[in-house]
């Protein structure tokens, strides 16, 4: 039997982890999660202006997808984010926008977008 991947591009705070591992797990029926992180990866994906840590992260998603054959792609912004310390509605067009810019990436797999919530809830967006 074939493992099966989802690639996972999350914040670096570690409150996070478990909470989109377990989603990702749930929702895909996957049996692992590559897991990217970063400080405010929504920020960073969603603008665009840091190229090395845009470059970085491509890098890392290309690799989960093409060895260990990832066929979704998810990005998550969350509450209480350090790296990137803006509103929930900023967040929500960050990932938004981080989706679209994946999608340029031109990978042929899924992407999302998800938010995790004070509650460290899981919501697809």
């Amino acid at each position: 039997m074939e493992n099966t991947f989802v690639t996972a591009i999350n914040c670096m705070d570690g409150r996070v982890q478990k909470p989109l591992m377990e989603f990702a797990i749930n929702k895909f029926k996957v049996d692992y999660v590559d897991m990217i992180t970063e400080a405010g990866p929504d920020k960073i994906l969603s603008e665009n202006k840091d190229t090395n840590a845009v470059e970085s992260i491509k890098r890392r998603v290309v690799i989960s997808v093409e060895k260990h054959g990832s066929k979704v792609i998810i990005i998550a912004g969350h509450h209480d984010c350090a790296g990137n310390p803006v509103e929930k509605e900023k967040h929500y067009k960050q990932i938004r926008e981080s989706v679209q810019n994946i999608k340029k990436w031109n990978l042929d797999v899924e992407v999302c977008g998800v938010w995790i919530d004070e509650n460290w809830q899981v919501v697809l967006l």
